[in-house]
């Protein structure tokens, strides 16, 4: 389906601004097709006056709609809708006409112009499906003259409202709570659902005729409400635009669009919604965050701990093999803190790996006896991983790097650099690390080797992460390459 820019670039003279005032126009028509409890069409002049092109489309959320397929992209030539081009020509909404019958269905055509700075640049369409329509309600006939307003300021070039929309996701819709008020901020009507909001706040009469900002100031603390400018001009109906407040009990979403279909303010219509229980799922879910970093922190605070106590006992033991193998224990649990403690600072848990592929690089040659002579450099990226994945593949890195160290740059060989190479090919990661140390032994066979560094790193890469793994001579050079290929899912 094509977008409204591409169709206004392709068939129209608008120019850019005339697509900002639809882009304006297309965020708020929602409210005004469930008001009318009619489709809205958005037609567009084509650039040859040969007719009208179907722009956008928005069904009613409120009454059953009045087609049954998208019009989008559809083209109307002059003359076969009359309406439609009196709407444009004229700068004037057109009722007049028979119902039209479309798959059995008798539809109410109403056409209104979009103008701006007194020029018009399209013609909105209501179809009302009449099979729908019944003695109207109170509320309905609150909703249908609302809806009336508006569409006297599309046609006056009153709506929409230029500035900034709203900031919150979840906007209050039309079923969600209703009131009507007077140029005075009086309440002329509430729907049942926004009366049902006002008594969680603890009203316990009605509001119709009440001052909406006073009756919510006596409801709502101070502390809980916005500044004391917004309340007046947003529950006042005097600015185009939404709040929050609530109690300790109730949390509500209010949103205020001013009405003046000749100019002049008579009044306004809000909308409520009652996010009392969306705000508590976040407040659960912030506080969920934070028990999760601050469980990942402690459990770093324990690691480090441990691998303390470790180094603190090779300090102590004479024999040499010992001594290595417990320094080997603190590196690979360090690793493991160095994921816990990025962990600790991410909202999810999720981490970017390529900071503690860093920092691992950093810890094995600090803590090796090659000194200043070995440098690891990493190439690529690994992006964001799950934390599972991080803390394998942590172990998996940090017992490759050592093992390059260890092996590759041991005694009088010559210093070097190990580059580690990341990147991301149709789901998986594809991780390679060169050295250009002395290289493997003659004969080496990774299924056969009973390294424990390197068991640790098959195991994890093959069980673990479902990868696979590979060993070899890097091309061109004495040094050692290691291949690691596992899935992202």
């Amino acid at each position: 389906m094509p977008s409204l820019t591409d169709l206004v670039r392709r068939h129209t003279d608008l120019d850019e601004q005339a697509v900002a005032w639809f882009q304006l126009l297309l965020a708020d028509w929602q409210i005004i097709a469930d008001l009318s409890f009619a489709d809205l069409v958005l037609w567009l002049p084509d650039r040859e006056g040969a007719g009208f092109w179907a722009g956008a489309q928005m069904r009613p959320t409120t009454g059953p709609t009045a087609y049954v397929d998208d019009v989008v992209g559809t083209f109307v030539p002059a003359g076969r809708r009359p309406m439609i081009d009196q709407a444009y020509a004229r700068a004037r909404l057109v009722r007049e006409g028979d119902p039209e019958w479309r798959d059995d269905v008798p539809v109410r055509v109403e056409t209104i112009p979009v103008c701006r700075e007194g020029k018009v640049l399209g013609v909105v369409a209501r179809n009302t499906n009449l099979l729908g329509v019944r003695t109207p309600s109170r509320l309905e006939l609150s909703y249908l003259q609302s809806a009336a307003d508006l569409t006297q300021m599309i046609a006056g070039g009153y709506f929409p409202v230029p500035g900034p929309r709203s900031d919150h996701a979840d906007s209050p819709r039309v079923g969600d709570g209703f009131v009507r008020l007077d140029a005075d901020g009086r309440v002329v009507y509430a729907s049942p659902n926004a009366l049902s909001v006002y008594r969680r706040l603890g009203l316990s009469g009605d509001l119709a005729g009440l001052g909406f900002a006073d009756v919510t100031r006596e409801l709502v603390p101070a502390r809980r409400r916005p500044d004391e400018e917004t309340v007046s001009a947003v529950l006042g109906g005097r600015t185009h635009r939404d709040t929050e407040l609530g109690t300790d009990d109730a949390s509500l979403i209010v949103r205020s669009i001013p009405l003046r279909p000749e100019g002049d303010h008579i009044g306004a219509l809000v909308l409520l919604r009652d996010v009392t229980d969306l705000r508590r799922r976040d407040r659960e879910l912030v506080t969920k965050d934070a028990t999760i970093r601050e469980i990942h922190h402690r459990v770093k605070n324990n690691l480090q701990t441990v691998a303390a106590l470790l180094r603190l006992q090779a300090r102590r033991i004479e024999s040499s093999s010992a001594k290595s193998a417990l320094e080997e224990a603190v590196r690979r649990v360090g690793s493991i803190a160095i994921v816990h403690e990025t962990l600790s600072q991410s909202v999810e848990e999720h981490v970017d790996f390529d900071e503690i592929a860093d920092r691992l690089g950093a810890m094995v040659t600090e803590v090796s006896d090659v000194g200043d002579r070995v440098r690891v450099r990493r190439e690529g990226s690994f992006g964001v991983l799950e934390s599972g994945a991080a803390t394998a593949l942590a172990m998996v890195l940090t017992e490759v790097l050592q093992n390059a160290v260890q092996h590759g740059y041991a005694g009088d060989t010559p210093g070097g650099t190990i580059a580690v190479s990341a990147r991301r090919l149709v789901g998986r990661l594809h991780l390679t690390v060169d050295d250009d140390g002395r290289g493997l032994p003659e004969g080496f066979d990774l299924d056969a080797t009973t390294n424990l560094g390197l068991s640790i790193v098959r195991t994890l890469v093959e069980s673990e992460l479902g990868g696979q793994l590979a060993m070899d001579r890097v091309p061109g050079s004495s040094g050692t390459r290691v291949v690691v290929d596992v899935p992202l899912e």
